[in-house]
């Protein structure tokens, strides 16, 4: 097991470190302090080095760009509805980075962050702890949150994030990384990236993203993931109805055992299984890495967001995302890399 750290950059007068866990196998995974990004997630395979997770090369590349491209997202991940909730008896008014909505934290969320670190390392696990404290002043959500978010990397090829806070008031806590996958051969695209989730529904969306409440079976459509089907096979079903992406969140069934999701190639070389102890996968794709093919409908990564249901605030059913004053609440999502 091993860890090394360099010095990648500068943003916003700090600098900024670069983190790689290697295993005793070889399988890196990479963290950047800026955005708590997780950069690298790749394996050797007969002596060749096999990306699983769509990243930059350069600090600058992943700045400007509005993706959120591997990047941690919080303090609460997806969108709000209105750019507002109620909680403890008053209005809490968000900054609309995605008006009338908030999305992803707002504007200054967790990806605009420079985390401190800490490392630590075991005979069979190699970590990175990086810290942070927000209070309302900077993001409007309610009390001083103290985060953690970890990354670890085992010899069995698992990464696992953990994501620990607390605050001196309530607030809302729903974080997630924006991990974007192409677990591909060569990469180019999805044609060959086949996904699977555990779960029966998804959320019907209003044409701003925002839920309406309704659960929609995904059985005989174009999201039907319940058994492996191809990105590309499921978009061709829903072109039949006008749909040209997925931005869709889809409601599982939270387990340490059974994967909310997996992707895998169609060659049958590798896949990459997703625990989480939350009950949603919100899945969109795009070509982050590549502004030409910004609005080109062939996509090349798929991202996956373990979270819990968006817009939960304002939806009953939909999962507890308050977290309450000096309490501790701790999230986790693990991928597993797994060469067939």
């Amino acid at each position: 097991m091993q860890i090394t750290q360099e010095v990648i950059g500068e943003e916003q007068g700090q600098s900024v470190t670069k983190y790689v866990l290697i295993n005793d196998h070889g399988t890196h995974a990479a963290v950047l302090t800026w955005g708590a990004t997780f950069q690298e997630f790749s394996a050797v395979e007969d002596g060749q080095r096999q990306q699983l997770i769509v990243h930059q090369d350069t600090l600058a590349d992943y700045t400007p760009s509005p993706y959120c491209l591997c990047q941690a997202v919080g303090r609460v991940a997806g969108r709000i509805a209105g750019a507002q909730f109620d909680l403890d008896g008053r209005t809490v008014q968000l900054d609309p980075n995605d008006a009338p909505n908030a999305i992803h934290g707002g504007p200054h969320g967790f990806n605009f962050v420079n985390w401190e670190a800490t490392t630590h390392q075991t005979a069979d696990t190699v970590s990175v702890a990086l810290t942070h404290t927000t209070d309302e002043a900077t993001d409007q959500y309610p009390g001083t949150m103290a985060t953690t978010i970890t990354y670890a990397l085992d010899n069995d090829d698992q990464v696992t994030i953990t994501f620990t806070a607390k605050s001196d008031a309530d607030t809302l806590f729903n974080p997630t990384v924006h991990t974007y996958f192409n677990v591909t051969d060569d990469q180019h695209d999805l044609q060959t990236q086949w996904l699977k989730l555990n779960g029966q529904k998804r959320l019907v969306l209003d044409q701003a993203k925002i839920p309406t409440g309704e659960k929609a079976a995904v059985a005989g459509t174009g999201y039907d993931f319940r058994t492996p089907q191809t990105i590309t096979d499921g978009l061709a079903k829903l072109a039949q109805d006008g749909v040209v992406e997925y931005d869709d969140a889809f409601e599982v069934v939270p387990s340490e055992t059974v994967p909310v999701a997996t992707v895998g190639d169609t060659a049958g070389h590798r896949e990459v299984r997703v625990y989480s102890d939350r009950n949603a996968v919100v899945a969109f794709t795009a070509n982050p890495t590549d502004a030409k093919r910004a609005d080109v409908r062939d996509y090349n990564a798929l991202a996956l967001e373990a979270q819990t249901l968006p817009d939960a605030i304002h939806h009953a059913d939909f999962g507890d995302v308050v977290l309450p004053a000096n309490q501790a609440v701790t999230h986790t999502i693990r991928y597993q890399y797994v060469r067939k």
